[in-house]
């Protein structure tokens, strides 16, 4: 599986980021799927760009996603949508209190045109791209919309109440679609020769990044409507500092060169995970 990079949020400077067209891969998408093959990769992350497919509020221009669409299939590509990928429309941030309602018309709209123009075949999409690194990143350290500090948990639960009822609005609509999550991976611990105290801040620090999953179940905050069954695929991103020292902003070594017993390797943060929500897992790009 590879993955063309698709985010079109709004940077710490307030100005939009829009990695299809800075990639160019609008322009040479005939050739970029091409070119897939001499990797033997026939599936691929697309994402929609939110921003751009509704600039105005309830109206979609999904004239450059079916364009897309033409070509993955005159080429026999596989494609995973991403809804959204970090960017809202310039009048919408997830404490919006319209956000949820303007998120599930968009995955309705998407479901739409998708099964008006490939009737009886298989979609598979990702709501929200890495809710638990798009609200720190929006309502903790002010990266993107609505730049907060000390908002990540209320970024995070607008997020989810958003994701879910998409998700269930476009389950209505076609109900063999697949939801695939997508969220960092990590693997979070304490200093050497830590207090008790740190222990379990990294512990805490560590089980965080399955709240967005959890919610989603239904195994957080269970007033938002989660379910297991609006689960079907569960899908990780994994990078170098993905293993950090909390509180201390070190990262352990990519291959644990220096053989720190605490770095886990992948294939145990991902059969934690596994174990966790019994779920097909996908390393997604």
């Amino acid at each position: 599986m590879g993955g063309f990079e698709c985010a079109d949020h709004l940077n710490a400077f307030g100005n939009r980021v829009d990695f299809l067209e800075l990639t160019n891969h609008l322009q040479n998408i005939d050739s970029d799927y091409r070119n897939l093959a001499e990797f033997a990769i026939s599936t691929v992350r697309e994402g929609i760009r939110w921003s751009y497919v509704e600039r105005i509020p309830y109206n979609y221009d999904f004239s450059v996603v079916k364009i897309m669409l033409q070509e993955a299939h005159r080429q026999g590509i596989q494609q995973v949508w991403d809804i959204c990928h970090f960017g809202y429309p310039v009048d919408l941030t997830p404490l919006h209190p319209h956000f949820t309602g303007r998120f599930v018309g968009l995955c309705k709209a998407f479901v739409q045109m998708f099964k008006a123009e490939y009737p009886g075949e298989t979609l598979i999409v990702t709501p929200i791209n890495e809710v638990s690194f798009i609200s720190w990143l929006g309502g903790d350290v002010r990266g993107t919309s609505p730049y907060g500090v000390h908002l990540g948990w209320e970024v995070k639960y607008a997020l989810m109440r958003a994701y879910i009822a998409g998700v269930k609005a476009m389950k209505e609509l076609m109900p063999g679609i697949y939801i695939l999550s997508t969220e960092p991976l990590v693997n979070v611990i304490p200093p050497l020769n830590c207090s008790e105290d740190d222990k379990v801040s990294a512990r805490n620090a560590h089980l965080n990044q399955f709240q967005s999953v959890d919610i989603l179940t239904s195994a957080m905050c269970p007033e938002l409507g989660g379910s297991p069954d609006l689960l079907d695929i569960l899908g990780f991103n994994y990078y170098y500092n993905n293993q950090w020292i909390i509180g201390t902003g070190d990262f352990l070594k990519w291959a644990n060169e220096d053989f720190d017993p605490r770095w886990k390797p992948f294939s145990q943060l991902l059969k934690d995970a596994y174990e966790r929500y019994h779920k097909p897992v996908v390393l997604r790009l």
